[in-house]
């Protein structure tokens, strides 16, 4: 149980800021759009919310940690999901930052979501990426070799 409430109140804090609480004060007062953007934009929010939720799940049940630096996974997850990102648990907050820009038409949350992608971005390059090389070693090395940062099939193949 303490594992649970520890993933709980990361997503309540890190996650739930950067992914709900911020781009909902950002795009305060506006109107939701309505049709097609909206039926999206809930896909978008849906998607974004379930690839956290199943990211977390992976990492406390077959990791047995939380997304904190200070409480990460002792095991190295390369299921579900870790199989075609290395890092759907940004992804799923960046889709869910896309679909509340899109529900309320507002750039400023699509700007905002630029950037969160960028301190993402700069986070892993320099923090997360050389963490787990010296955790876990030859195991991440290989793991990096076979699955993309960010998107499925955005890798080049090698020269045959």
């Amino acid at each position: 149980m303490g594992l649970f409430l520890k993933n709980l109140l990361f997503t309540v804090v890190v996650p739930g800021t950067v992914g709900v609480y911020v781009p909902l004060s950002i795009a305060s007062g506006r109107l939701v759009v309505s049709g097609p953007l909206r039926a999206a934009a809930i896909v978008l929010l849906l998607g974004g919310g379930a690839i956290y939720v199943w990211c977390v799940w992976y990492f406390a049940w077959f990791g047995r940690g939380t997304p904190a630096p200070i409480d990460a996974p002792i095991k190295l997850v390369v299921r579900g999901l870790y199989r075609y990102s290395r890092n759907p648990m940004y992804v799923g907050v960046l889709t869910t930052i896309l679909g509340w820009g899109i529900l309320f038409e507002s750039r400023d949350v699509l700007i905002y979501g630029l950037i969160v992608f960028g301190v993402f971005h700069l986070f892993v390059l320099f923090y997360e990426e050389p963490h787990l090389a010296r955790v876990f070693g030859d195991e991440y090395e290989r793991y990096r070799a076979r699955v993309n940062r960010w998107l499925p099939g955005l890798r080049r193949q090698p020269a045959a």
